[in-house]
């Protein structure tokens, strides 16, 4: 199961017909989370003609919710949470703050301005896309540890740690759906002389090369 969500928020800003939009992007874990958000923004630009919403929470972006603030019904709110939906983001809230510049843009003009604003918001921010995984734990002598070490390496597996003793403790994290085909690679690798064992089901990420764990 992969899912991505917004890491670190980030803002951005479009121009059109003189009319400026300012979308503002911030992660979310709760609709809680969200209203504060969104009131947060609101207070800052209190003096703007319109501060409209949307944002997505869940795994399978079961719970959204949106506002047009204003603006002509269907053209601010839901066009904005549809550009979330359609780049399969959640757990993000983001606020398009507009300051009206006396040209009107009608209907299709709005619907276009706000979604722009938020693809700028969301290219302006930090999203990464959690996975499913499972950490395992194995005890090899040091005839296999180098053997094991290419092994992930040719598999793309990353060692989240290794102990140096009588023997070698290593933890690896293994994706959900290569469970069985990395125990039977350790296995056939180290002639079955290594112990494994599995660990807790676990959400992880790769943020700049490192592999995050989220609990």
């Amino acid at each position: 199961m992969a899912y991505h969500v917004v890491y670190e928020g980030g803002e951005a800003e479009i121009v059109e017909k003189k009319s400026r939009f300012i979308a503002t992007v911030c992660p979310v874990e709760s609709e809680k989370e969200a209203v504060a958000f969104i009131n947060e923004i609101k207070k800052k630009y209190w003096d703007a003609k319109h501060n409209c919403s949307a944002f997505v929470i869940g795994e399978h972006q079961e719970l959204t919710r949106c506002s047009d603030d204003g603006e002509p019904a269907q053209t601010a709110g839901r066009p904005m949470l549809d550009v979330l939906l359609k780049e399969g983001v959640t757990n993000a809230a983001v606020v398009v703050t507009r300051y009206f510049g006396g040209v009107l843009l009608g209907t299709g003009g709005l619907v276009r301005a706000y979604q722009k604003a938020v693809q700028k918001g969301l290219a302006a921010s930090v999203i990464i896309e959690k996975r499913t995984g499972f950490l395992l734990y194995i005890n090899t002598d040091y005839n296999g540890i180098g053997k094991l070490q290419y092994l992930f390496g040719q598999k793309d597996i990353s060692i989240m740690e290794s102990q140096y003793g009588a023997d070698v403790k290593m933890t690896v994290l293994v994706p959900l759906e290569r469970k069985d085909e990395i125990a039977k690679a350790v296995i056939e690798q180290t002639n079955g002389a290594a112990g494994l064992n599995w660990g807790e089901e676990c959400i992880y990420a790769v943020i700049d090369k490192q592999v995050k764990l989220f609990h």
